[in-house]
């Protein structure tokens, strides 16, 4: 792995500024002395120099994104298929004598302070293992910043487990997931891989069946859109849609009855689980598809469902090239296209590399930067690690 050049060293307190959410799903049990209090566990002392730990960090696509009602906790309530991909980012960690975490990447966009999920990630790790030492995070960037790959998240991930294995001393898979949940909604889905379901806020996942590998074409247009944003704006779009013509108001839709779309997402991949005969065969995509082709494996079968992301519906009017660049997808033979997460990174899934790599051609003499990669099985996500 190339060395860094930024690199900023920050004190542990630094930590204590991190954002903690508890997410009570995550039960621990946790072993108790016989006079009933807590054990702490021992501390984890450097005694020497650790050689570096060097790890992919994987992107992800959503299949399919619908966004619920405005949670007490701020957050919105979420149903997602998470498909992981196979192009990555590089992490690598290393532990010496000292004390800190500190950050080095060569991207001006990543920030090097405790605000960098990589920073917040380990610090918890750090205090629950009660580890000693100075801890270097190295962070080869070759996703896009804010392009709803899961880049930040997936960094995070994998300097979690770069960290346990320089350490000698893993977490426990329960302490894992309740970190990763506790820094981002986007983090547990890295911890299991392939084909993951998504719920909450994003943050409960369970493993779906694992998926066959599928040429992937990613269109990365020079657009940074904002998530935070992009919520508000679907807030709004709601409003709008609940009130109707000449009744809208920016009111939030708190706790209202649970949404059409989301009950509609529950029952498509229900159906899918369930390898329903009649939904085999028709090809889907986020916002208008047409075409038809029997599906080929599992995945599309899936994406052939219906599923779609709500985000479409607001990110597209405010970026029409994010459109553009689905059509031009669709139109090369895509099976399925799509914006994942909020964007700016638009997805097709094609039948061959062969036809993956004449879209990505087309997308690249339009002008918009384009990749052909594959989707990951479960396996194939692991065995990387």
């Amino acid at each position: 792995m190339r060395l860094a050049q930024r690199s900023r060293k920050s004190s542990p307190r630094d930590a204590e500024h991190a954002q903690t959410t508890f997410v009570p799903q995550f039960r621990l049990r946790t072993a108790r002395a016989q006079t009933g209090r807590v054990r702490a566990p021992p501390s984890v002392v450097i005694k020497s120099s650790f050689m570096s730990i060097p790890l992919p960090s994987f992107a992800k696509i959503n299949l399919g994104l619908r966004i619920g009602s405005l949670r007490e906790d701020g957050f919105h309530e979420l149903r997602t298929v998470y498909q992981t991909l196979a192009l990555h980012d590089r992490i690598g960690v290393t532990i010496t004598r000292g004390s800190g975490i500190e950050i080095r990447s060569q991207d001006p966009r990543v920030p090097l302070d405790s605000t960098n999920t990589c920073y917040r990630v380990v610090a918890r790790a750090v205090e629950r293992l009660r580890a000693r030492g100075h801890v270097l995070i190295e962070i080869e960037k070759h996703l896009p910043v804010q392009g709803g790959l899961g880049g930040a998240s997936g960094n995070a991930v994998s300097a979690l487990l770069g960290f346990e294995r320089a350490l000698g001393k893993p977490l426990s898979g329960a302490d894992r997931l309740r970190i990763a949940a506790e820094v981002g909604s986007d983090l547990p889905l890295f911890l299991i891989g392939g084909t993951v379901l998504g719920v909450g806020r994003g943050e409960e996942v369970y493993p779906l069946p694992d998926l066959p590998a599928l040429p992937c074409v990613i269109g990365l247009p020079e657009i940074a859109v904002s998530t935070p944003q992009a919520f508000s704006d679907w807030d709004q779009w709601r409003a709008r849609e609940s009130a109707g013509p000449g009744h809208w108001t920016a009111t939030k839709l708190k706790n209202p009855r649970p949404s059409d779309t989301m009950t509609k997402f529950s029952r498509e991949i229900s159906a899918w689980l369930s390898a329903e005969p009649e939904l085999v065969g028709r090809r889907r995509s986020g916002v208008s598809a047409g075409g038809g082709g029997r599906a080929e494996n599992l995945l599309l079968d899936l994406v052939r469902t219906g599923i779609e992301n709500d985000f479409e519906k607001v990110v597209f009017p405010q970026h029409p090239e994010l459109r553009e660049v689905k059509r031009v997808l669709e139109q090369s033979g895509a099976r399925y296209a799509s914006l994942s997460g909020s964007g700016a990174a638009v997805y097709g899934l094609f039948d061959s590399r062969a036809g993956a790599r004449r879209a990505a051609k087309k997308l690249i003499e339009r002008g918009t930067r384009a990749v052909v990669t594959s989707t990951l099985t479960r396996q194939q996500y692991w065995k990387s690690f």
